[in-house]
Order: C-alpha cells, then sequence, then structure tokens
C-alpha cells in the first residue's frame, strides 16, 4: 500500500471522532481536468515517491493512481474496478468498506441538519470523552496493524509511528467544538453532493476508476481544509515530506521518507522496484496485484475498458 497515502487517510478513524462522527466525512469531490503534473512514472527511485506525495498535495488521486501502477497492472485494475471486484487505490483507506454509503449519507437531502443534530446530541461539548476515544483508538489501531498479517515489517514500523502522531492530535484537537462542526459540516456536505458519487458502491463501480478518482480529488481538498481547522495541515505535512535515496541494487531500491504529522515527526523506509525503467512502491505493487484479481489470458497487454462518460456536478 502507499505509505504516503496513509499520512492522508489514515486520520479517517480518528477524524470519525469529530467530522466523521460528527459529519460523517469522507473523501468525495466533483469532475476535473488532469492535472498538468500527471505526467508518466518516475525513473529514478526517490523521484518515485516524492511523485506520489506531490499527487497527493495537489488532489490529484487520478495522477495517484496512474503513477502507482505500470501501465499494464493499471489497465487491469481499471477492468476489475468496472467489473465491481475493487475500488482500489480506496480499499488503501482506513473505512473503505463503508466510503461509498458515507458519500451517500452526506448526499442525502436534509443532512447538514441531521448530521449536526446527531453531533449536538453525542459529541458536542464531549471533549474529554473525544479525547479519551483518541487514545483508545490509538492503542487498537497500533495493536492491528502489530498483527495484520497483509503488512509488511516496513509497513508496520511506519504506521506505528503514524497511528501514534494520529493519536496524538486528536487528543488535543476540538473535537467536541460545536462551531467548528457547524462550519465544517455544511462544506463536506456540498462537496459530496458534486461528486456524483451518492447510491452506494454501484455507483463508483459504474463511473469507472479514473472518472470516480476526479471526482473525489476535489472532497479530499474540502476535508484537508476542515482537518486543518481542527489543527491537522496535512497539506503542510505533505508539502514538507522528503524522499531519499537509501541505497539501489539493479532494480530494487531503499528509500527513506521522513516528514512531520501533527507536529509529531515520522521517519519511514520504503522498498522500491523498476519495471519497464520506471519505479514503484513494492508494498504498493503487492496490494494492487491482489486486489486487480489474475491476469487475464492474453497477459497485461489488453486496453483499459471504456469507461461512461462523465456526470455533470449541478
Amino acid at each position: 500500500m502507499s505509505l504516503i497515502r496513509r499520512v492522508i487517510v489514515a486520520l479517517l478513524p480518528v477524524a470519525a471522532i469529530a467530522v466523521v462522527i460528527a459529519a460523517v466525512v469522507v473523501v468525495g469531490g466533483c469532475e476535473r481536468n488532469p492535472s498538468p503534473g500527471s505526467a508518466g512514472a518516475a525513473t529514478e527511485p526517490a523521484q518515485a515517491l516524492q511523485q506520489l506525495v506531490d499527487d497527493l498535495h495537489r488532489n490529484d488521486l487520478a495522477a495517484y493512481a496512474r503513477h502507482a501502477l505500470p501501465p499494464a497492472l493499471h489497465a487491469r485494475m481499471a477492468t476489475a474496478w468496472t467489473e465491481g471486484r475493487t475500488i482500489w487505490p480506496l480499499t488503501e483507506l482506513p473505512l473503505d468498506d463503508r466510503l461509498p454509503a458515507f458519500i451517500t449519507a452526506l448526499a442525502a437531502p436534509g443532512s447538514e441538519k441531521a448530521l449536526l443534530a446527531a453531533y449536538n446530541r453525542q459529541f458536542a461539548g464531549a471533549d474529554r470523552e473525544l479525547r479519551s476515544a483518541a487514545a483508545t483508538l490509538g492503542l487498537f489501531a497500533t495493536q492491528y496493524v502489530s498483527g495484520a498479517g497483509e503488512y509488511s515489517e516496513a509497513e508496520r514500523a511506519h504506521y506505528t509511528q503514524l497511528i501514534a502522531a494520529l493519536s496524538q492530535w486528536g487528543r488535543q484537537a476540538p473535537l467536541g467544538d460545536p462551531a467548528k462542526a457547524r462550519a465544517a459540516v455544511p462544506r463536506l456536505v456540498a462537496a459530496a453532493r458534486l461528486t456524483g458519487l451518492a447510491g452506494g458502491l454501484e455507483t463508483f463501480h459504474t463511473t469507472g476508476m479514473e472518472r470516480s478518482l476526479g471526482r473525489l480529488g476535489p472532497f479530499f481538498a474540502r476535508f484537508k481544509q476542515v482537518l486543518r481547522e481542527y489543527g491537522l495541515d496535512l497539506d503542510q505535512t505533505l508539502a514538507g515530506a522528503r524522499a531519499t535515496l537509501i541505497e539501489q541494487t539493479g532494480d530494487r531500491a531503499r528509500v527513506s521518507l521522513d516528514y512531520t504529522l501533527g507536529g509529531q515527526p515520522v521517519s519511514a523506509v520504503v522498498q522500491l522496484e523498476r519495471h519497464d525503467g520506471h519505479w514503484y512502491l513494492s508494498d504498493l505493487l503487492r496490494h494492487a496485484r491482489a486486489a486487480a484479481g489474475p491476469v487475464a489470458p492474453g497477459g497485461d497487454s489488453a486496453p483499459p475498458p471504456v469507461e461512461p462518460p462523465a456526470l455533470t456536478a449541478q
């Protein structure tokens, strides 16, 4: 799985205490054109990791998916998406199985009133309880990562630091502030409605991978803006992240990734591998291959599926 992506989306369980819990916060958005930065995959190991960081900084999730995978695997993934077998890279998110329902809930008629009423009833002013929940959630998440077989040792070492930083943020953030919730909920609801993805998992599949990710990018930007109001500046984290080559042997390399999250320094070492002259994160490729499923007869050279026309946000 992409390590830097966890910098952004692993906060969802903690953010659930405030905005997901207050507003069922998830990632979403409206359609946009590809950015100038969405060119081909990187030809140097550290550059490849930095490119993924930059994609996230620009909120360009479609470019992230293109840069994260070799073209043949990207085509397989697009096919698996439209066939209803995965919503990668959203499967890298905590609570990914609930994300389509979250968007639907945010976009529902009258959701602002309902979500704020639920927040006021259960969480407004409950700072002590929310901070305790953040600490408990951090402990639970650390235990899960330590025992889950899906993660490599490098992932475990990284995520343990990341969870600790997010838990620390959650213990200090103004999660019980009603004024912040009243400001956050309408902004997120409006962005969710612009996605055109309300309607559940089937809507994601029928929209297709490229267009769905394009629609999710702007909500991702809105999500980051809301979190900044709660003291977690992810754009600052991404702007300051640095990838540095440790060693390269043939088509394998190790790169260090250093960033600051919620005031806490995080340092990770990631493995990369080269395919057709371009570098990709090994753990992310492993997860993506599993999500894409077996290679179809004829190999990975088949063209990507034709995705349905884009929906126009109203």
